[in-house]
């Protein structure tokens, strides 16, 4: 009978083996050593180790998707969303060095990734995203003519930029302390 904590204890495994060695250099057999298991285990939940690292960007982005919309929910305004969206997603890559690591450098050299595997979740998020672009608008908070698909991705992508360098320049700042600089860049540009 398969253990319902297996993946889970695989994935966590795998976000510090993909961390350490990089995604290519990595093996399954290194995955199962740091999970405490053998090689043959893991075979029983994963076909392959790109199927490990879908499913570990799956699972951490819907978690992220969720978490978010629910900390976001109470804010008072579309602008106080935005500061909270970015300082949460910065601080959720710096408490995790690893799966910053992963994500923001290991998931980007598969080809194909963000059209493929990942589409889905990245959606999720943009979506969310853009409901809170579509409330400031709706409220007059942002000018009406920003164009929202366009706006999503730039955010995203500031985001998301910064966060890479901040793993590529080997952290050597507080990633968090960055938020409100990108979120006032950023609502400069679409605010009323």
């Amino acid at each position: 009978m398969r253990d319902p904590d297996k993946p889970q204890q695989i994935i966590d495994a795998a976000i510090r083996v993909f961390a350490r060695h990089g995604y290519y250099n990595s093996r399954v057999s290194d995955i199962a050593k740091e999970a405490g298991m053998a090689s043959g285990t893991i075979y029983l939940y994963f076909k392959t180790k790109d199927d490990i690292l879908v499913t570990l960007f799956r699972e951490k982005m819907a978690q992220w998707v969720v978490a978010v919309g629910m900390a976001i929910a109470d804010a008072p305004d579309a602008a106080a969303k935005i500061r909270r969206l970015v300082a949460l997603h910065l601080r959720m890559l710096e408490d995790d060095p690893d799966l910053a690591e992963v994500v923001q450098v290991e998931l980007r050299q598969g080809h194909k990734f963000f059209r493929g595997a990942s589409a889905h979740e990245i959606t999720a998020y943009f979506a969310l995203i853009e409901t809170v672009l579509e409330q400031g608008i709706a409220a007059g908070l942002i000018r009406p003519d920003v164009p929202v698909k366009v706006a999503t991705k730039m955010l995203f992508g500031a985001v998301d930029q910064v966060a890479t360098s901040w793993v590529l320049g080997k952290r050597h700042y507080r990633l968090s302390d960055t938020a409100d600089a990108v979120a006032d860049i950023f609502l400069k540009g679409v605010e009323r």
